[in-house]
């Protein structure tokens, strides 16, 4: 899958993690996911460092310092409305599957450049055509207002 981007779904302003599949019909996975992570994928996508580790960075310096390498993650399932991922980790000749959220998962995957893939049945069951010419144009305004959304998110904004 390639990671197209996170977006901002509108009109409930719902962060959105875009996937599409890399060759075939070219489906795209919208799997939707909290402002947080929304946040941590689209600083990782645009290069930004934090002046100290966030979550998902602490969790790609930990991995490395006990030298355990990110082979991939796939988006495995889909339950009532909610997607499974896991991260598969090799250290050694040893490899282990861990589950994980979809969302934390694409985030580790952009920062330690693992692939990522979707099981068919996932892609069967939840992912669109591909967009048309004239809809790539409107997906860009989309990103640019979900930038604008992430530059003035605060995390008080979601206190109960």
């Amino acid at each position: 899958m390639e990671l197209l981007g996170v977006r901002l779904e509108l009109p409930a302003n719902a962060p959105v993690v875009l996937l599409r599949e890399q060759a075939g019909e070219r489906r795209v996975l919208p799997i939707y996911i909290g402002p947080e992570e929304a946040r941590a994928i689209a600083l990782a996508l645009e290069g930004v460092s934090t002046p100290r580790p966030m979550t998902h960075d602490l969790l790609s310096n930990m991995l490395g310092a006990v030298e355990v390498t990110v082979v991939s993650i796939t988006v495995t399932d889909l339950r009532e409305s909610t997607f499974f991922a896991e991260i598969e980790l090799q250290s050694g000749e040893r490899t282990v599957r861990v589950s994980s959220r979809p969302s934390d998962a694409v985030a580790l995957a952009v920062r330690v450049d693992a692939p990522i893939f979707a099981s068919e049945q996932v892609l069967a069951e939840a992912a669109m055509p591909a967009a048309e010419e004239g809809e790539e144009e409107e997906q860009e305004e989309i990103v640019d207002q979900f930038r604008q959304f992430i530059d003035e998110v605060n995390p008080e904004d979601f206190a109960s």
